[in-house]
């Protein structure tokens, strides 16, 4: 599968294949979790998500702004400012997956003794 499957008219053997294609890998489902809370300008996205690069933070969210689950404000002063949204429209949608997410992270991490630093309630 490629990164235009996501496009319109993309076909997918199962449901499932379609938010992996779309929100797959180590980082997507993380900036999503951190932006559902608010808007984010770029080195706060940075803090939070430890461990990721520049590069790949930069890259990740232009996928995410190409899929039309971002959306990137820039607000022309100095220092240029860029802030990060999720769509209004892809929010409610986003919430639900991410809180079924948490569900079964913490259902895991009791049934297995893995540790969640920043755990929330489910």
């Amino acid at each position: 599968m490629t990164r235009t499957d996501s496009a319109v008219g993309g076909k997918f053997n199962c449901p499932v294949e379609i938010p992996v294609d779309v929100l797959g890998g180590k980082w997507k489902l993380v900036l999503v979790y951190h932006l559902l809370s608010g808007p984010q300008r770029n080195g706060e996205l940075g803090r939070l998500v430890p461990g990721i690069t520049q590069k790949m933070l930069t890259q990740q969210l232009r996928e995410l702004e190409q899929d039309g689950i971002v959306i990137r404000t820039v607000h022309h002063e100095v220092p240029p400012k860029v802030v990060y949204t999720i769509d209004p429209g892809e929010a409610e949608p986003l919430r639900a997956l991410t809180a079924a997410m948490c569900h079964w992270a913490n259902y895991w991490a009791s049934r297995t003794g893995a540790e969640i630093k920043h755990p929330v309630a489910s």
